[in-house]
């Protein structure tokens, strides 16, 4: 009997894609024509992995099963299930809403869902990965869940407590990869520095990273999601030590004022914030950070305010993401802070951050003209092959252009790349021997 197709719709961050990639995986072993992510979904069977972190994420999750049970409505499919953050944090109201849905399940119990196929989880492929990814780079998650309590987050409410996958584990997986061809590993979890505390009851990052940059073929490791508070030194020996270890690191401040932090619960102060980003430049020269921060938290006052835009023209990172404070159900800022700042206050300052990280941006991309980089090649668009170097991780990060009238390029090779020009973000350049 011919197997069905099963159709994937991964929302959210790079966690969920590779729980996806699992799943795909386990039902790819069994025979089922698996589609990931396709425009046109046309198969029997449709899962929805789920994003419920931020309003507009829970938005997108749930019209999309609202679409794909319309598709069940009309006869278009069999089977819709739905899996991830978003039934993990709101499953009694989504069985009652939406109907349609033959099953939910949430973050972690996901595998129970070759149960109801008929099929069990085949433990001895847990480790075998289907890349959505192009081929020479993939996510490699370390741990689940959180244990810091973040006022405003709601991510411990909906993945529960860290869960650290052990080192030989993590690297099994990684030789697995490097044997098909993945040279570059974005290394993520909710949060990197808190790895091994709960296994190992010490703080194991920086020995994970260590040992899986010595094994052969890893060519690039970057590292996602790390912590202020406690950061573990020891990861920046580690960075300096290994040269396949990207100079990048991506770590979340949220924000400078002392008031403020202390009302978002995130034990740490504004000059300890400074004395570590002194700290990790100062260790591991010629590193970029990329940060998160975040305008209109209850309370913030104007001289606040002026204190991250103080911050943020000090620091000069090398890549900023900020976004404007949404009250999240079930977190310690919705229950005790009531969002007493004003929406277009909100939005006047997340454009005037984003105006002056944009100044920054611009001169330090116009620093890197006539340099010579090493540029790992994506994709092709148009008349550009598309790269980045080790400084730009995929998807979140600026790129390197360089034209298709150069000789031909392969997909997933490292060349070098003189920069020719720059504009606020995007690097332009031309291959050199």
């Amino acid at each position: 009997m011919k197997k069905k197709t099963v159709d994937i719709i991964t929302l959210g961050c790079s966690k969920n894609l590779v729980d996806s990639e699992r799943l795909i995986t386990q039902l790819a072993a069994l025979g089922y024509n698996v589609t990931h992510d396709i425009d046109n979904p046309k198969g029997e069977i449709c899962v929805v992995n789920t994003c419920g972190f931020i309003g507009d994420a829970k938005e997108e999750s749930i019209n999309m099963i609202l679409e794909m049970g319309q598709r069940k409505t009309q006869g278009k499919l069999e089977k819709l299930y739905v899996m991830g953050c978003l039934s993990e944090r709101y499953l009694g109201d989504l069985i009652s809403e939406i109907p349609e849905v033959d099953h939910f399940y949430g973050k972690f119990d996901w595998t129970e869902l070759l149960t109801e196929l008929g099929h069990t989880y085949n433990n001895e492929i847990h480790n075998e990965r289907y890349l959505t990814t192009p081929q020479h780079y993939a996510y490699l998650k370390i741990s689940d869940g959180c244990n810091r309590g973040c006022a405003y987050c709601a991510i411990p409410i909906i993945t529960g407590k860290h869960k650290s996958r052990e080192i030989e584990d993590i690297e099994d997986e990684v030789r697995r990869l490097v044997s098909r061809g993945v040279k570059e590993f974005q290394v993520i979890a909710q949060e990197l520095t808190y790895y091994g505390l709960d296994i190992y009851h010490r703080r194991a990052i920086a020995e994970l990273i260590d040992r899986i940059a010595s094994i052969p073929g890893v060519e690039w490791i970057r590292l996602h999601y790390a912590y202020p508070t406690d950061f573990p030194m020891d990861l920046l020996h580690v960075m300096r030590k290994h040269s396949n270890v990207c100079r990048y690191l991506d770590i979340a401040l949220q924000h400078i004022s002392d008031g403020v932090l202390s009302r978002m619960r995130r034990n740490i102060t504004a000059q300890e914030t400074r004395n570590l980003i002194k700290t990790i430049r100062k260790e591991v020269p010629g590193i970029e950070i990329r940060t998160t921060l975040m305008v209109g938290f209850p309370g913030e006052t104007d001289e606040e305010f002026d204190e991250l835009v103080d911050f943020v023209k000090w620091a000069k990172f090398e890549r900023m993401g900020a976004f404007a404070y949404s009250e999240e159900d079930g977190t310690y800022a919705a229950e005790h802070y009531d969002d007493d700042v004003p929406a277009e206050i909100k939005d006047a300052r997340l454009s005037k951050l984003m105006r002056i990280q944009q100044r920054i941006s611009s001169d330090i991309q116009e620093k890197k003209i006539g340099l010579v980089m090493k540029v790992i090649i994506d994709r092709v668009e148009g008349e550009y092959y598309i790269g980045r170097t080790e400084f730009d991780s995929p998807e979140v990060d600026p790129e390197v252009l360089i034209s298709t009238v150069s000789p031909d390029l392969e997909i997933g090779q490292f060349y070098n790349v003189k920069i020719d020009s720059a504009d606020d973000f995007d690097l332009y350049g031309t291959v050199v021997k």
